[in-house]
């Protein structure tokens, strides 16, 4: 079973993929100096009536195990406790415990 934050992050990846087109349109016309102020507000009140979910500053690496986010080791997607632990168990293909 998924942690409660791994689902979170899933569904902020989701809906930033989703909306990504409409934001950056948003945000270039509310950060366009040479439009008249009135469609640049227009775009600004538009900008906020998306959820906050759709921000891609809200997408984090998480561990897929554990849910953990400081550690992460991007090709695996985990923290680096539990790549330990999968690389001594030998469910990481290609990984072994290093020895010279």
């Amino acid at each position: 079973m998924p942690n409660i934050r791994v689902l979170r992050d899933i569904k902020a990846r989701e809906l930033v993929r989703a909306n990504e087109v409409a934001r950056r349109a948003y945000l270039y016309v509310a950060r366009n100096q040479s439009l008249p102020p009135q469609v640049r507000h227009q775009a600004q009140l538009q900008l906020n009536t998306f959820s906050r979910y759709t921000r891609p500053t809200t997408v984090k690496n998480r561990c897929i195990e554990t849910g953990r986010g400081r550690g992460i080791i991007g090709e695996f997607g985990l923290c680096r406790f539990q790549f330990r632990q999968k690389a001594l168990r030998g469910e990481l293909n290609g990984v072994q415990k290093a020895s010279w």
